[in-house]
């Protein structure tokens, strides 16, 4: 999604091949990926010569949070940290108390990271999605 909000816009469109090699995955995950994430309304799809991906104006204001729940589920904030079904305050699992508080700071980050931030530091070669 951050390498879709930094190469598309409404007419200018990034293909599954594009993304692929951008950000050195397969194109297989990738489109199943970004099936789920179409069929959502978290990206936008044109088919054709001329067709690809690409985000709305209002998608660059999304958390990365967001994303991670459309495709994950929330389990990754509220979940167990040794994925146990049981695990409770009233029943915490051995690592339940530091997990919580390391879940609850993962989950203010992600929220807070909006999808269109990172679009400047990628052009400015701040940060990276791959490893040249």
């Amino acid at each position: 999604m951050i390498f879709i909000a930094q190469k598309s816009d409404e007419e200018n469109k990034v293909g599954i091949k594009e993304i692929a090699q951008g950000i050195d995955s397969p194109e297989h995950f990738i489109g199943k990926i970004l099936q789920d994430l179409s069929r959502k309304g978290m990206v936008q799809s044109t088919k054709g010569p001329n067709g690809g991906f690409y985000l709305s104006g209002d998608a660059l204001n999304r958390s990365l949070a967001d994303i991670i729940k459309v495709i994950d589920g929330d389990k990754i904030f509220h979940g167990c940290g040794l994925g146990l079904k049981q695990c409770s305050e009233a029943q915490p699992c051995p690592i339940h108390h530091e997990f919580k508080q390391v879940r609850a700071q993962m989950q203010a980050m992600l929220e807070k990271a909006k999808l269109g931030a990172f679009t400047e530091e990628l052009v400015q070669k701040v940060t990276f999605l791959k490893r040249n």
